[in-house]
């Protein structure tokens, strides 16, 4: 990805969404950008307590059974995205680009390479070392063995993406127990306010996130009046 800003993408803030409301809204960006009706498009949101389970997942990473997940409150949810199993929930900063792949160098390993390095730059503003881990997707601290933020990609027919990325801000890493994340079952899951001590505000990392990301990208993010599908 170039460093200079020479096309836009359009930043929709969408709060805290059920998982399930999120992907069908994703959907529909796809049909439109796909259609060319919309521009490429970044949603910023959170998500209630919500375990995930990707094209690849084993049920068997989900470790409670669907009556004690539902007592605790927190929703399953099938998704079309690449990857195993996660979790989501507040203080957790999820972002969803839905991007004409071409116009972005149109190669998909370069795509998550660049969106790791978005979250790599972010955690550095923060004094935190995020690393790769050879042959695995996301971003890890403590030599990979930790890691802070989970990415899983679609690329439609069309040749559009969807779904993101996920970085642990403040999230209650609880939530993580009740699953074997992405099936990595040796490693552990961590979050900035752990590795700080405080939970910095969700908006500032946001911002700081935004900075990197259009850097990375070689874009201009600009706010959407509103969501036009």
């Amino acid at each position: 990805m170039t460093a200079t800003a020479q096309r836009a993408i359009r930043l929709v803030r969408a709060g805290t969404l059920p998982y399930a409301t999120a992907l069908a809204m994703q959907r529909d960006l796809v049909t439109a950008r796909s259609a060319g009706r919309i521009p490429d498009t970044l949603l910023l949101l959170e998500h209630p307590p919500t375990i995930t389970l990707g094209a690849r997942a084993n049920p068997a990473h989900v470790l409670l059974p669907p009556d004690e997940l539902q007592r605790r409150g927190v929703a399953v949810v099938a998704s079309d995205r690449g990857g195993d199993v996660t979790y989501h929930g507040p203080g957790q900063l999820v972002g969803y680009p839905i991007l004409k792949l071409s116009q972005h160098g149109g190669d998909l390993g370069r795509y998550l390479r660049a969106l790791e390095e978005t979250i790599i730059r972010t955690l550095a503003d923060y004094g935190v070392a995020g690393e790769r881990a050879p042959g695995l997707t996301g971003v890890w601290v403590a030599g990979g063995q930790a890691k802070i933020c989970a990415i899983g990609v679609r690329l439609s027919a069309s040749g559009v993406t969807s779904h993101g990325f996920a970085l642990n801000v403040s999230t209650d890493l609880r939530g993580f127990a009740q699953i074997v994340p992405c099936g990595i079952a040796d490693r552990a899951v961590t979050s900035l306010e752990r590795l700080l001590g405080h939970a910095p505000p969700l908006e500032a990392v946001a911002t700081t996130l935004l900075g990197h990301f259009a850097a990375v990208f070689g874009v201009e993010v600009y706010p959407a009046d509103e969501v036009q599908l």
